[in-house]
């Protein structure tokens, strides 16, 4: 015989209406009761019900079903992952050409004519472009090169190597000759010693600019470089009168003992030069705040510009202490809740230098003559600073250091470019905007903005180049008014941007800014010289693509034979050949490193890519030019024809025109004729 309670638990549950809201009284009317009175209840199952688990089983159990949710979101990711894995078409990967084995790891790289300078422990390295073969190493220093430049003069070459205390040293390659010019910025006081942060020379070595730092200052220093005195000096060789220089000279640069390696090399140490030094011409400071006016009348202001040099660096102005107080006290009233909070400390104010070529912006003095391609005009910003300030290079270090221009920008100027060719410059505000000039022409090619959200990191111009024909060719002969170059910005998204004349310049996306892949996140950009439209993209994960901006897409990667632990942000270490189609990447091991107690014998790689030496590019690389007829011949570029050819044409195209509507007209006034001629006939008939 079942007990009760068992025979209770086998009667059949039938469904039941539960009631969503609360029971309430209902109206004494039937009107007045609710039309979607159904939809309050709803049919559950006593069998699904679920009895309310004690604690702590209840948060057991609430935990349990967490842990499965997201573990089923990150196998649906994962399974996502590797569908687009296997749906993603990979480039062909090329290996390098040469691999170069180093006994110190390089700090860093540059590359001028068929050199290659690596700058590392206690010096710096000479190494052949095109087999890798060292040629030459200057080590007396006891610290490591951080940083070196490498400058084309010509037949011969500038270097500025920087050191880890911030002096930088200029030596002159001629031939077979290295000779050590000047440490700039070295002292026999350590107390006063200054530091270099930035350095900057003029396309063709005539100027040279280095950002110091020391006792608590930040200032410019701007050089004259006498290189067509160091180019008599070393063909005509004079030992130094001084003896004491020479001694410290010699006792300076004089080589160690060489290995039989060495004794191979084609350039030697010439410490019996003696070089004439650069000339300090300019020290350039940073703007004072703006403050309070001193002067008592407008008059005042205006006598103080002279020449209107300095005009819209807003140091002149007619606004008295009392309102900038006022301006501030109305300002932290209005966002306290915003100020409250612990402030940042300030960035060290840095500048931003180019030296910009004689043109049609700067007007050039009357008693001053500039040889055509020399730089004669230094453009300075500061950080924080809406300005952009032009400086005269033709004065003396007694002259009175007065910008000659200044060109306002509605927002702080972020960063700043110049194209190669010095032609062009671009100025990118932290709002996102860039203004495009034409230095040559005198005027801008147009303002753009980035996308919303996008602020910009760096700038790189491209070699103009035209698509012709469905590829990439670099038109021959000179090129006005039409410039290009990519963008990348902080969100790691890229964008190409191109200016053509007086047309609107226009901007698109070539890499959208990564979601879901932040490994693949853009690091760093690098054009190609030699390849038009392409440029060299190094991703966070370690990989090299070529991309080609007029499609956009990925052409080939490029790897080393070898995969390499990367540092975590990964700074790749890479310099690219202007004048040859190659560049340089070295191979990374940080993590090797530090795990090794011995770090000399680990062997260093410096890799050599040729594009010269891959299928896909070999074509690319020998036909990437068209001559300009061809451009002429052809409708489709009527902005590469040279001016008087479009207005000819234009002028051609317009008399046509006239010519076929006077044909038009004298066949109406044939026709009007006729018809005159035959209602006279029909009515003398009639």
């Amino acid at each position: 015989m079942s007990s009760p309670k068992g025979s209770q638990a086998q009667k059949t549950r039938l469904p039941s209406f539960t009631r969503k809201v609360p029971l309430e009284v209902p109206s004494p009317t039937e009107k007045d009761w609710s039309k979607d009175d159904e939809e309050d209840y709803v049919f559950k199952d006593p069998d699904e019900e679920l009895d309310s688990l004690p604690q702590p089983y209840r948060m057991i159990n609430k935990l349990v079903n967490l842990l499965f949710d997201r573990s089923w979101e990150v196998i649906e990711e994962r399974d996502a992952l590797r569908k687009s894995e296997l749906s993603r078409i990979r480039p062909t990967v090329y290996p390098p050409v040469v691999e170069s084995k180093l006994n110190k790891m390089p700090n860093c790289m540059a590359i001028s004519q068929d050199y290659v300078f690596i700058g590392g422990a206690r010096g710096f390295s000479i190494h052949s472009l095109f087999n890798a073969k060292q040629i030459y190493v200057w080590e007396k220093l006891k610290v490591d090169v951080t940083s070196i430049c490498a400058t084309d003069l010509g037949s011969e070459i500038l270097i500025a190597p920087v050191d880890e205390i911030g002096i930088v040293r200029l030596f002159y390659l001629y031939k077979d000759g290295l000779c050590l010019i000047k440490a700039i910025n070295e002292v026999e006081d350590t107390s006063k010693q200054s530091t270099c942060l930035k350095m900057e020379i003029s396309q063709g070595g005539d100027f040279a600019a280095f950002f110091l730092q020391g006792a608590g200052d930040i200032w410019l220093d701007v050089y004259k470089l006498p290189k067509e005195s160091w180019l008599k000096e070393v063909e005509h060789p004079q030992l130094s009168i001084n003896p004491k220089k020479k001694v410290r000279q010699l006792q300076l640069n004089t080589l160690d003992a060489m290995t039989s390696d060495n004794l191979e090399m084609d350039i030697s140490f010439r410490g019996d030069v003696k070089l004439s030094l650069p000339v300090h011409i300019m020290k350039i400071k940073p703007p004072k705040p703006v403050t309070g006016t001193t002067f008592k009348s407008p008059l005042e202001v205006f006598a103080k510009i002279e020449d209107c040099y300095g005009l819209g660096s807003g140091q002149n102005h007619f606004i008295r202490e009392s309102q900038w107080e006022q301006q501030a006290a109305v300002f932290n009233a209005s966002y306290k809740k915003y100020l409250d909070g612990e402030w940042e400390e300030e960035p060290l104010s840095m500048a931003t230098f180019h030296f910009l070529p004689p043109g049609c912006i700067t007007a050039t003095p009357v008693d001053v003559k500039s040889p055509s391609g020399v730089a004669y005009v230094l453009g300075v910003h500061w950080t924080g600073s809406h300005n952009f300030f032009l400086y005269l290079l033709n004065r003396t270090l007694k002259d009175k250091v007065d910008p000659e221009g200044v060109w306002p920008c509605a927002a702080p100027i972020a960063v700043s470019q110049l194209s190669c060719s010095s032609s062009y410059l671009v100025l990118a505000c932290e709002d996102g905007v860039l203004t495009l000039w034409d230095l040559a022409e005198g005027f801008p090619l147009g303002v753009v903005a980035l996308p919303e959200g996008c602020i910009c990191q760096s700038i790189h111009f491209l070699k103009y180049f035209l698509v012709h024909e469905g590829r990439n060719v670099f038109p021959e002969g000179p090129v006005k008014s039409q410039m290009k170059c990519v963008v990348l910005c902080t969100d790691a998204s890229l964008h190409l941007v191109a200016a053509q004349g007086s047309e609107a310049p226009t901007i698109s996306v070539l890499i959208e800014r990564p979601v879901n892949h932040l490994d693949e996140a853009v690091c760093a950009v690098a054009p190609v010289p030699a390849l038009p439209g392409m440029v060299l993209i190094f991703s966070r994960d370690g990989h090299v693509h070529l991309m080609d901006v007029a499609k956009p897409h990925i052409i080939c990667a490029f790897a080393p034979p070898r995969p390499y632990h990367l540092a975590v942000p990964w700074k790749p270490m890479f310099v690219v050949s202007f004048h040859h189609p190659c560049f340089l990447l070295r191979g990374d091991h940080p993590d090797e490193i530090k795990s090794t107690d011995d770090a000399k014998n680990i062997q260093n790689s410096l890799f050599y890519f040729n594009f010269e030496a891959y299928p896909l590019l070999e074509n690319i690389s020998r036909n990437c030019s068209i001559p300009q007829s061809a451009l002429t011949a052809n409708m489709g570029f009527p902005h590469e024809l040279p001016l008087e050819k479009r207005c000819e044409s234009f002028l051609q195209n317009r008399l046509q025109k006239l010519e076929t509507s006077k044909e038009k007209q004298q066949d109406h006034w044939i026709r009007l004729r006729r018809y005159s001629v035959l209602l006279q006939r029909e009515n003398l008939k009639r």
